[in-house]
């Protein structure tokens, strides 16, 4: 049975809530299937439909100190609709009384609005557009309510989604009960993400019989927002990598200061000096502990009482940049420098500051010299 919609047929998803899907799925959870839309070019839903959407997941890195070398077979997909070619299968999907979940990582680019977007067009061209016309297909229908979970990275991403839908509901005029409805009867659930999903292996033993194989570490956190004192979402299943959590700050806020921030003082760092990857740069006997100290003497001070197991998290970040499957480039994390250096580095040095009086030795140099 057909129960989530997906905005999105790219390897994040397919490495991670496909992947917890299935898993549910297999334990036996009453879990349903995944209906994937593609929105954007390329060909992945075709690939998938060529598979009968069977995929498989390479987990591989280390976890507890130890290697983990591991393949999963995803099953939980059912199609693979693009919009352009299957945009009434969609809306046909979405009138399903069985359809309970809206998932999307469509980036942040994806939540612009097209200024030429028609309340008629099949389909829209932005996301939100897309995205109302498959609500509003349900609500004409007569159904409840469904439960949208978005994926994308950033700050309290369902209640930003919905205010780009309210904007887009205002230019076509939509208002009245169908907003209402939308409010009121649907379920904006923000969560914050965490895998690193490093796309197609450059070699493995399944890649001859699955060219749809990606490669994801081991570690993985969903934590979804879900007030303390309402009843689970119907469709919602249960799975180790998935916390419900009334308040998905704290994780966001030691996401960006610890990993991203880490990340982003390595290509300050090491970057210059010629490192390449940065796993390449943990592993170095100055930068490695350079690092370390960074991490838990400035950057997991500052966070600490605001952000869950701060410390904990900080030594299974530095386990996680050691993987020894990942050639993470330090060039590719370079890229939009500037703006994560403003919200990676910048405020960890500034409330380091105010709470010990004093500069962090090693980010006021890092910052001088950027």
């Amino acid at each position: 049975m057909e129960t989530i919609l997906q905005f999105g047929a790219g390897r994040f998803l397919r490495a991670f809530a496909d992947l917890f899907v299935h898993q549910a799925r297999s334990a036996g959870q009453p879990v349903g299937t995944i209906v994937v839309v593609q929105s954007t070019a390329g060909d992945r839903a075709g690939g998938l439909r060529k598979q009968g959407c069977r995929y498989h997941v390479a987990i591989r890195g280390l976890q507890d100190g130890k290697k983990v070398d591991a393949v999963e077979k995803v099953a939980s997909v059912s199609r693979a609709l693009t919009a352009a070619e299957n945009w009434p299968d969609v809306l046909e999907f979405a009138r399903s009384p069985n359809l309970t979940m809206i998932l999307s990582n469509t980036t942040e680019a994806g939540y612009r609005l097209d200024d030429n977007d028609a309340a008629s067009a099949s389909p829209p061209v932005s996301f939100p557009a897309k995205l109302i016309q498959v609500l509003k297909a349900r609500f004409d229908a007569g159904l409840g309510g469904v439960t949208l979970l978005p994926c994308e990275l950033f700050e309290s991403n369902a209640q930003r989604l919905l205010a780009v839908v309210d904007e887009q509901l205002a230019r076509w005029n939509w208002r009245g009960p169908f907003s209402d409805w939308l409010h009121g009867a649907c379920r904006w659930r923000n969560s914050l993400v965490d895998r690193i999903v490093s796309g197609v292996p450059d070699s493995h033993p399944m890649l001859a019989a699955d060219p749809m194989l990606i490669a994801a570490e081991p570690y993985g956190l969903w934590a979804i927002e879900h007030p303390a004192d309402v009843p689970p979402d119907p469709g919602s299943f249960d799975h180790p990598n998935i916390l419900r959590t009334p308040d998905v700050e704290p994780y966001h806020l030691r996401k960006v200061r610890i990993l991203n921030g880490s990340h982003t003082a390595l290509v300050c760092k090491a970057l210059p000096l010629g490192f390449k990857t940065v796993r390449d740069a943990v592993e170095d006997a100055e930068i490695g502990p350079w690092l370390e100290a960074l991490m838990f003497e400035e950057i997991v001070p500052v966070v600490a009482a605001r952000a869950a197991d701060a410390e904990a998290f900080a030594s299974q970040t530095l386990e996680r940049f050691r993987n020894p499957f990942l050639e993470h480039k330090l060039s590719d994390i370079a890229l939009h420098h500037e703006t994560k250096v403003q919200v990676r580095l910048v405020p960890t040095r500034d409330e380091y500051v105010k709470l010990f009086g004093k500069q962090p030795k090693r980010l006021a140099e890092l910052l001088k010299a950027f």
